[in-house]
């Protein structure tokens, strides 16, 4: 289907990447994974044509109808839901609109009659009869109803554009489906139902993803950005992640025997070459050691933080008592009566598409928000952090640099404890010096981590933690909340982290009222398929 060839892309003299050759076939799904800045969107814009490459070349077999999941959520305003989706297959909307022109004309000439037959018999062999009808089956299973087919996209919320640029990217069979991130700001059942899409899926598919659930679910192989080269691997994510751990794994515990022999030898040559009779040994010795190098450790450009929450104290037996709560934000009620009690070890998953629900409550538990009905109690031993989804008042206007902006949140004033701990953070050298209000979304969200792991907590509340970061930092995070042994409440849309961390999960229907389940996410998703709720 695609062919790389000899591909190479420099930034201003400096390579990205360099001699990559690579197959993409029918039939397969290619996941692009690779650090912050490696290259992932720059790599999918070269191969979708976007973007020229300094060398080689990218060959896509003729014939082969290209779609690509559109960023810009504005372009289409002026146009309804159902003609949005419909270009995605720009050829069919294009002959749609021609034959509708034809056909308004008061009186048509012969040679509108002949061209009218012509884009009649095109317009049935690219499936224009059936277009409508696939649009909306593809806009239903995102989550768009019908209701807002006919819509203008301007009117549309920015969560519904979304949905709608994905249906046109999935509209029309192509032959080769690209995708940049489509899984961010979609809810469970819409990532639910572009999975199983994407597995009956018969072209090829080529998808930049932070999602790993995502990625092992749909992904044949996996297309590696690291160390300046693009590398392909079988198998899904975590085969890739695991065989890549061994792999360096084996790598150091080459380098440590290397390391020992060398030192083996050195030390035999130092103490015998000026002994004569021992002088024809240190000699060999030497030449072998001239031989045996310690082979370098790839410069990764993978860079894991280290995330781990200690809390000051056990809690107690009482935590938290939540009693009827009920709040209305701009006229609509997010909460509706809510009520519960978390009790001890119990980690609780915010899941479902309301989002406005699980910040209200967050805000009520962390007493920035006051409820309109109900009360909340916290237990005399219990102490929470809580990571809030929108961080900007952290950060705005703020002109302290890292190491001011965290200290403080210590108890240890030292710069020098300060800088450690944000070296852990991957905050190293002169970076530490830069005001945080420059910082990138990911570089905040490390931050505001950073000021969890220090408060000593022993109740953690964190709402969409996994926004902005990348893979590696998801990783880490998600090891810490598991190793963690205190209570945890977390909102996110991250499969693998809620079903690995969470024994409990809470659901809020539209109205604003809880669904509780105490189970894993896994077994609550297979319950809610069991009630055809999914």
């Amino acid at each position: 289907m695609i062919t790389v060839t000899d591909l190479s892309l420099n930034y201003s003299g400096t390579p990205l990447f360099a001699h990559v050759d690579l197959q993409f076939d029918r039939g397969n799904c290619y996941g692009i994974i690779g650090a912050n800045g490696a290259g992932k969107s720059t790599f999918l814009k070269i191969l979708s044509g976007e973007l020229d490459s300094t060398s080689g070349e990218v060959s896509i077999l003729p014939n082969v109808r290209m779609s690509v999941l559109k960023q810009d959520q504005n372009a289409y305003d002026a146009y309804p839901v159902m003609d949005t989706v419909i270009m995605g297959n720009q050829r069919l909307y294009d002959i749609g609109k021609e034959k509708e022109a034809l056909y308004a004309k008061e009186e048509m000439t012969d040679e509108d009659g002949l061209l009218a037959c012509h884009l009649e018999e095109e317009y049935a062999e690219l499936g224009g009869w059936e277009a409508e009808s696939n649009a909306s089956r593809i806009l239903q299973g995102l989550g768009v109803g019908t209701e807002f087919h006919g819509t203008l996209m301007a009117e549309l919320d920015p969560r519904l554009k979304v949905k709608v640029l994905l249906a046109q990217a999935l509209f029309g069979e192509p032959d080769l489906l690209m995708m940049d991130e489509p899984t961010n700001n979609l809810d469970i059942d819409a990532v639910n139902w572009l999975e199983d899409f994407l597995l009956d899926f018969e072209g090829t598919v080529i998808v930049v993803s932070h999602d790993r659930h995502f990625l092992n679910t749909v992904c044949t192989h996996i297309v590696d950005i690291d160390y300046g080269k693009i590398k392909m691997y079988v198998g899904n994510y975590d085969f890739w992640y695991e065989s890549s751990q061994l792999v360096q794994q084996l790598v150091k515990n080459q380098n440590k025997r290397n390391e020992e022999k060398i030192k083996e030898l050195q030390d035999f040559i130092s103490r015998f070459s000026a002994n004569k009779s021992k002088s024809k040994q240190a000699t060999a010795r030497r030449k072998l050691l001239d031989k045996l190098t310690v082979q370098e450790m790839p410069a990764s450009s993978r860079r894991y933080p280290f995330v781990g929450f200690t809390p000051d104290r056990e809690v107690g037996k009482d935590i938290l008592f939540v009693t009827d709560v009920s709040k209305t934000i701009g006229g609509v009620k997010v909460l509706d009566k809510v009520s519960f009690i978390v009790g001890h070890d119990e980690k609780i998953a915010f899941v479902g598409d309301n989002e406005n629900a699980h910040t209200a409550l967050f805000k009520i538990l962390a007493g920035e928000l006051e409820p309109d009905e109900g009360t909340v109690k916290w237990g005399q031993t219990a102490t929470f952090s809580y990571f809030p989804k929108d961080n900007t008042p952290y950060f705005q206007d703020c002109e302290d640099d890292l190491v001011q902006w965290l200290r403080q949140f210590s108890k240890d004033p030292q710069e020098q404890y300060l800088r450690g701990f944000l070296g852990r953070m991957l905050f190293s050298g002169e970076e530490v010096n830069k005001p945080v209000k420059v910082l990138s979304g990911g570089e905040k969200v490390r931050c505001m981590l950073s000021r969890m792991m220090l408060s000593g907590a022993n109740v953690l509340m964190l709402d969409q933690p996994t926004n902005h970061l990348d893979l590696e930092s998801i990783a880490a995070l998600n090891k810490g909340l598991e190793a963690v042994g205190c209570n945890v409440l977390v909102a996110s849309h991250d499969h693998q982290l809620i079903q690995t961390v969470c024994n409990r999960v809470f659901d809020f229907t539209p109205e604003g009222k809880l669904i509780d389940s105490k189970t894993t996410y896994d077994e609550y998703l297979a319950r809610q398929r069991e009630q055809g709720v999914l």
